[in-house]
């Protein structure tokens, strides 16, 4: 690979397409079964090693590029980061899930509960705007946590939200199909093939398969035009979702919003923790910062603008709804056509299962963008094989990773039913975005070689002090969700764990462009909401979450970490012999 030939001499330039051994496990550790046994007999050193080790903004920015051979093409503006902002984020999500957990749980106060997941949502673009602005790499947050908390953090963190991406693509591709056949006027399950296999399973959906490989293929062409047509399709939803909006306030009864809190305080932050799902996917538009002409610009406007936006429509959407119908009426399988419905708007549900249609299309296609860009920062740090970071010359995209994701989403979607994939959605992003603030937080007040080891123990207790305070505020409310006794004593440990940061801590360092209002309180909030809103699911999705992350455990020991201790090693070496070089040049004279 071009970082491992040593010093800067011209390489021949590979074919894109090749299959050798050296290209899927280059590192020593493989080059034979000896040297594999020896380096799982060095697994605890080598692994003390990598837990201690953190990357730098050169290294993810510059150095590990050179494994992807070739660059991306910086052809996207704020323009385009807005209306990708646009289609990550509104898909079919927002017609399902409003009138779901407005029947179930908030009532006509749904809107205090996407005001509240929008919050929350909107404290985690703060954070992820200001590593994107600072580290434009591909890999997101995989690159962000490999800084400040390191390899292995940054792996079971990054894996597990690339694992729900995947199975929330397929579950997306199979919601497709559904509200094709509605949108035809055919029963259910009329364009699958019905089969013998175990029940879950035995609904064959040629359709989401079809969806998917288009999206991919697509994504792989080029990014400027998946850009072209991502505008076309989101500009088509939000001019639903505007309809849908001036309709429902032109059909509106105010005496629905009463009772506006039928379940308390509990149903609305209950309703939260599921619609802040419903906000999801503007992580992908951080790994598009390597292909922005000008990130310091251009990200801040398009992450913090398009989200700025979406929350004032979504807000809007549920305020609308719950003015056309009590929540005791409302669908919960198709809310907005049945409440159309009943005031006399029977051609209207077209009109939502065509914006809902249209946003699940751009939900499949940056999500393609997204997650083969998490794939290839990842393996070009040889966490999963290089040949996965491969950029092609001609289209500039990573059309190995895409493919990897479209196969994997494919063979998932074909088979498998809604009810399972909805399932095994988990806790993931609430646990990611949570670790995002942590690391900002890390970022903000320790620097490496330069802050005293007494500040860095300050900054971990402070930091224990915010996070146990947090989970304490999270499982009171599961346990009491009427009581305040408990708050009498999470509440203030937050309040002075966030303000020792504040008064005994100097930041070490200030982004250079754009940064996080408000440091810490807004980070330190960010991680107390996060964490409350992963309070508020189930078990189940802690379970899904531990099983995935030890999933990822086996891998990362039996490989992940022994080719990122050996690609890390190699760069050192080959850093002391180009120092070496330059040494012997400088003492050679002229």
């Amino acid at each position: 690979m071009a970082s491992t030939q040593g010093m800067d001499d011209p390489q021949p330039q590979k074919t894109y397409w090749r299959w050798s051994k050296q290209d899927f496990l280059p590192e020593e550790s493989f080059q034979s079964w000896n040297n594999y046994a020896s380096a799982l007999s060095q697994t605890w050193f080598r692994f003390k090693d990598r837990l201690m080790s953190r990357s730098d903004d050169a290294t993810e920015t510059e150095e590990l590029r050179k494994q992807s051979e070739n660059d991306m093409k910086r052809c996207l503006n704020w323009w385009d980061l807005i209306w990708f902002g646009f289609g990550a984020l509104i898909g079919a999500g927002i017609f399902v899930l409003t009138g779901q957990e407005a029947h179930n749980h908030a009532g006509a106060a749904i809107v205090l509960s996407y005001v509240a997941s929008g919050f929350s949502a909107m404290l985690s673009v703060f954070c992820y705007t200001e590593f994107a602005v600072e580290v434009p790499a591909a890999g997101g947050s995989f690159a962000y946590l490999r800084i400040e908390l390191g390899d292995f953090v940054a792996f079971i963190a990054a894996g597990n939200i690339l694992l729900e991406s995947i199975i929330g693509s397929a579950a997306v591709a199979r919601s497709w199909t559904s509200y094709f056949t509605s949108l035809l006027n055919r029963p259910k399950n009329s364009l699958r093939i019905k089969t013998d296999l175990k029940d879950g399973y035995n609904l064959l959906d040629p359709i989401a398969v079809g969806v998917l490989a288009i999206a991919g293929t697509v994504a792989m062409i080029s990014t400027r035009k998946t850009s072209y047509l991502n505008w076309i399709a989101s500009a088509i939803n939000t001019a639903v979702i505007i309809f849908v909006i001036i309709a429902g306030f032109a059909h509106a009864n105010t005496s629905n919003l009463t009772p506006f809190l039928p379940h308390g305080a509990e149903g609305v932050f209950q309703a939260a923790a599921i619609l802040f799902f419903a906000y999801g996917g503007f992580d992908s538009i951080a790994t598009m910062a390597e292909e922005t002409k000008n990130p310091s610009r251009d990200i801040p406007i398009g992450l913090v603008g398009s989200m700025s936006i979406i929350i004032v429509m979504y807000c809007l959407m549920a305020l609308s709804l719950s003015m056309l119908q009590k929540y005791t009426d409302i669908d919960t399988e198709a809310a907005f056509s049945v409440a159309f419905q009943k005031v006399g708007m029977n051609w209207a549900k077209y009109v939502v299962a065509f914006g809902a249609l249209k946003g699940m299309t751009t939900v499949l296609l940056v999500g393609r963008l997204g997650q083969a860009r998490y794939i290839t920062h990842i393996a070009r740090s040889h966490m999963i094989p290089p040949w996965l970071a491969l950029v092609h010359p001609k289209t500039g995209t990573p059309i190995n990773a895409t493919l990897l994701i479209t196969i994997a989403s494919v063979c998932i979607a074909f088979f498998t039913s809604l009810d399972v994939l909805s399932s095994l959605l988990s806790v993931s992003t609430l646990f990611v975005f949570m670790m995002i603030s942590v690391a900002l937080l890390i970022r903000r007040y320790h620097a490496r070689g330069v802050t005293p080891r007494e500040n860095l123990l300050k900054l971990v207790i402070f930091l224990m002090l915010i996070i146990a305070s947090s989970i304490g505020m999270s499982a009171y409310w599961g346990l009491r969700p009427n009581g305040w006794l408990g708050y009498i004593i999470t509440v203030p440990v937050w309040f002075l764990g966030t303000l020792g940061l504040s008064l005994f801590l100097t930041q070490q360092r200030k982004p250079r462009v754009w940064g996080v209002p408000l440091v810490p309180w807004l980070p330190s909030l960010s991680i107390a909401t996060n964490i409350f809103l992963m309070g508020s699911l189930d078990s189940d999705a802690f379970i899904r979450f531990g099983v995935c992350t030890v999933v990822m455990l086996i891998y990362y020991f039996f490989f992940g970490l022994h080719s990122t201790y050996d690609m890390a090693h190699q760069q050192k070496k080959l850093q002391s012999i180009k120092v070496k070089h330059t040494e012997n040049i400088e003492n050679a004279g002229p």
